[in-house]
């Protein structure tokens, strides 16, 4: 399958509100730069904003969104991107969270971060990224029950069982993508109280990050799923993932009459 049938069929199958993201780190200069001619369209930031601010482009309007460091407002992100030294306002920054400053430093200590040397970052819509590149991560900001069908299809399709999401103070979608590509581990996290508002997460979506890796096995699960009977876990036929039925309730069943 390509990217735009993979999410043709998530967005079909699992009644998503947004696109899927695919995230790339470059560290490669040749091939970023292979990346910037073939894109179609590429769009950066005006003024330095959150990554999780990158992803509204790409999830919310399908727009391909690239930044380097000049782009990156965001001090959380810096870090996790290593972007950023630790320093004095980054600690300060956690420190209401924590029950001490000696607490807020070890916290952010122990933050995913990836190595020096980080070019810059690419944000897409995954219908948009053939030809372009493979994607590190992919980002999903769903629902409950639409975070469950990824988590279940990816156990059944990577043998993993239980699944240990790694939750971070304050860098929910940066350190989120961070951790789910160096660690190649499913990661499934709530909003931090940056993402919450700066990523437009008002409605309650949770965060979904599946490294790139492995996504096509998870893809290929959800296929033999749709196949055997549809894409519905929680009621194998049923054409909508999310039905808020009772299960085998007796009351709330209906024939067709024509």
């Amino acid at each position: 399958m390509t990217y735009k049938e993979m999410q043709d069929v998530l967005m079909k199958e699992l009644r998503l509100y947004h696109y899927p993201v695919a995230v790339k780190f470059f560290y490669d200069q040749a091939e970023l730069d292979a990346f910037q001619a073939a894109a179609p369209e590429i769009h950066t930031p005006v003024k330095p904003m959150t990554f999780c601010q990158w992803e509204i482009a790409a999830r919310m309007q399908g727009q391909i969104v690239f930044s380097d460091v000049n782009g990156l407002g965001c001090g959380n992100a810096k870090f996790c991107f290593g972007w950023k030294d630790l320093d004095e306002s980054e600690i300060k920054g956690h420190r209401k969270y924590t029950r001490d400053q000696d607490q807020a430093d070890r916290f952010v200590r122990t933050k995913p971060r990836l190595k020096e040397g980080l070019l810059g970052v690419v944000t897409a819509p995954l219908g948009a990224i053939d030809g372009l590149f493979e994607p590190d991560t992919v980002h999903f900001y769903c629902d409950n029950m639409q975070a469950y069908h990824l988590a279940v299809d990816y156990m059944a399709a990577t043998d993993t069982h239980p699944l240990r999401p790694n939750i971070t103070m304050n860098s929910s979608a940066c350190g989120g993508n961070v951790h789910s590509w160096m660690d190649q581990e499913f990661n499934m996290l709530p909003a931090c109280s940056g993402s919450y508002n700066a990523g437009k997460t008002e409605r309650g979506e949770i965060n979904v990050i599946i490294p790139g890796k492995k996504f096509g096995a998870v893809m290929d699960r959800l296929m033999d799923r749709i196949n055997a009977a549809s894409s519905s876990i929680t009621r194998p036929g049923d054409g909508f993932p999310g039905a808020d039925i009772c299960k085998n309730c007796p009351l709330i069943v209906f024939k067709k009459t024509k």
